[in-house]
């Protein structure tokens, strides 16, 4: 796990731009750094060494022939096999980064359909002077670009382009309404004006005086399963399916050089992983975070996964004063703006302090198996379409008797989705994470709402026969991995980690699983208990108690502590944030205001995306005010 950056132009002084950028991106890679550079072009790459310790992975890495030049960032897990077909090539390195390499010399582009893992690389052909992009499947690496008439800049962290001094830095008015709504910006967009993020799965190909190009797509996740007939198999069949995958993709990605571990909340995902881990025959490393508040605490339940499997087992007690104290190295560390994420800071941080460099996480279990509540009203969303034949005035009426029978956010949603023209799971499901509702935000700001990124992605799968083929919670699921799980966890974990050299691996996004799941019909995942064919592919595996536990997730007790701890902190960026001039005068202050007084339809998630913005904005530099914790940038 690295960072990479990157700069092409035709001025030879921006080229020096590359040391700055690779710089500001030292915490991703401790062990080595590199550039490279030839007229028109500079590469530049900190290591973290995962695979192959030695001088040999140093990067920017040149082909056998010299003809390829590569820096990457991430881990091909299947680098073993393809190395055993590329037999001929003359390695001088055990890492999978030069199997990347030998792999595009014999396959070109076709080498990222044979590839299995987590990554971003940029790759230059010194022959055709071609720079390519890639990006992962599933997004698990970032990768953010700006690319301004005859100059292109590209780098594994906002905070890396910044550095360039090459762009300015400005808020996109766009993208603030797309973070309000969903506490995030969703690919191809970032928070700034002419920064975008390359969208997962895809590839961009860029060389000095050429046209303008877009991102190529070369993998969908359900495509290519539902273009072949659908395999007809028992439950057992089914479970067998799953377990032998899910095995498969947790030994692949225990091929490491360094110590690992594995992040243990104590429910069905993690306590999966851990217990696979432990077929493997692995003495496994394990950490939770424990609170005082008991509602919010999962540590018995973890505690009971580490007894089963012998774990060498490491609880954070997380104090309020702890949090506080940490909270700005951790909001530091973020540097694209998100509602999310301290929380895999601070585990995080106790990982690698316990020597660990690679840890295992369960991310993407409860997008994969219907573990989330809106595969629940999907279903229920599906049962009840004969709402469609009531005239839409009906329909709103309900929603307004709703709202005032039982204010809240769930009836303030319910409420939108009686008065859509079509009550459906795929038209309902852009409200299913909008923090701020769309007369929230007329609220809060001078001008109307943009049109709703999600909408339009929706919009776009509706449209797509392909997409329309898969089962309904199929379907959910794509649609959560391609909003929620790439712009909010993939990103957060990605920062959170890296901000301490800490690589974590998702076995459940290895792309054959994700593949298969796509595939089970409805009938095997729904209605069940949490995520049940899941829990029946491990057979007796998991405690009866984590399997029977009620779903909490993993979260810090915000709710509490911004009304008490984290009230000063609050106030202080959410008043900067309501002098900008997007928001109207007081607005947000009278909203934390409701948020103290206890409003049912105000909740914390919505204060605290508020709060991250404007501390993020403050101490970012952008709109005219002195960068903080970015290196350069122009304002």
């Amino acid at each position: 796990m690295c960072g990479i950056a990157g700069i092409l132009s035709p001025t030879p002084s921006e080229l020096d731009a590359i040391g700055p950028m690779t710089a500001a991106l030292a915490h991703r890679g401790p062990d080595d750094q590199g550039t490279w550079s030839v007229p028109g072009i500079a590469l530049g790459h900190r290591r973290l060494s995962i695979i192959d310790l030695s001088a040999a992975g140093h990067q920017p890495m040149l082909s056998a022939d010299g003809r390829y030049v590569l820096v990457y960032n991430g881990e091909l897990y299947n680098f073993r096999e393809l190395r055993a077909e590329l037999a001929d090539y003359p390695f001088r390195s055990h890492t999978d980064s030069e199997v990347i390499l030998a792999a595009y010399a014999r396959w070109g582009l076709q080498a990222l359909q044979r590839f299995n893992g987590m990554y971003a690389f940029a790759l230059y052909d010194c022959h055709r002077g071609v720079l390519m992009l890639v990006r992962d499947r599933l997004g698990i690496k970032p990768l953010y670009y700006h690319l301004d008439g005859d100059r292109l800049l590209f780098a594994s962290e906002v905070r890396a382009l910044a550095a360039s001094n090459c762009l300015p830095l400005r808020l996109s008015p766009a993208s603030v309404y797309d973070y309000l709504r969903y506490q995030t910006v969703h690919a191809p967009d970032s928070i700034l004006e002419g920064v975008n993020m390359l969208p997962a799965g895809a590839y961009l190909e860029y060389a000095l005086g050429k046209a303008v190009p877009k991102p190529v797509t070369y993998w969908i996740p359900g495509e290519d399963a539902f273009r072949a007939p659908t395999p007809t198999r028992t439950r057992t069949q089914w479970q067998t399916a799953v377990r032998d995958t899910l095995q498969g993709a947790v030994e692949k990605q225990l091929v490491a050089d360094v110590p690992f571990g594995a992040f243990l909340s104590g429910g069905i995902d993690s306590s999966a992983l851990v217990a696979l881990m432990a077929q493997c025959g692995q003495s496994v490393k394990t950490f939770t975070v424990s609170f005082a508040e008991q509602a919010y605490d999962e540590a018995r339940y973890a505690q009971l996964v580490a007894d089963k499997f012998k774990t060498d087992h490491t609880e954070i007690r997380l104090h309020p004063d702890d949090f506080l104290h940490a909270l700005p190295k951790a909001l530091a560390s973020m540097d694209h703006p998100s509602g999310d994420g301290p929380n895999t800071w601070v585990v995080a941080r106790a990982t690698k302090q316990a020597g660990i460099t690679m840890a295992l996480s369960g991310l993407g279990g409860d997008e994969l198996f219907a573990g989330y509540p809106i595969f629940t009203r999907s279903v229920r969303l599906q049962r009840l379409r004969g709402l469609n034949a009531l005239p839409r005035a009906l329909r709103v009426g309900m929603g307004d008797l709703l709202m005032r029978v039982r204010p809240g956010v769930a009836a303030a949603k319910m409420a939108k989705v009686l008065s859509l023209d079509e009550v459906s799971p795929l038209s309902a499901y852009p409200l299913n994470r909008q923090v701020f509702l769309d007369a929230q935000l007329r609220e809060l700001l001078r001008d109307e709402p943009l049109p709703n990124r999600v909408a339009t992605m929706t919009a776009a799968w509706a449209a797509s026969p392909d997409f329309r083929r898969m089962p309904l919670l199929s379907q959910i699921s794509v649609a959560e991995m391609s909003t929620y799980m790439q712009n909010v966890l993939l990103r957060d974990t990605d920062q959170m980690a890296m901000a301490h050299a800490l690589e974590v691996r998702v076995p459940f996004l290895d792309h054959e699983l994700v593949e298969l799941a796509l595939q089970i019909p409805d009938s095997e995942k729904y209605p069940h208990t949490p995520k049940q064919l899941l829990v029946e592919s491990l057979g007796d595996l998991l405690p009866a108690e984590i399997v029977n536990r009620p779903k909490m997730g993993f979260t810090l007790p915000y709710d509490v502590w911004m009304r008490r701890e984290l009230r000063d902190f609050c106030s202080e960026n959410l008043e900067f944030l309501g002098e900008l001039p997007l928001f109207r005068p007081g607005s947000v202050a009278q909203r934390w205001q409701l948020f103290l007084e206890g409003d049912p339809t105000t909740s914390w998630s919505r204060l605290w995306s508020l709060t991250v913005l404007g501390y993020w904005v403050r101490k970012a530099g952008v709109q005219g005010l002195q960068p903080c914790f970015w290196v350069g940038g122009k304002n």
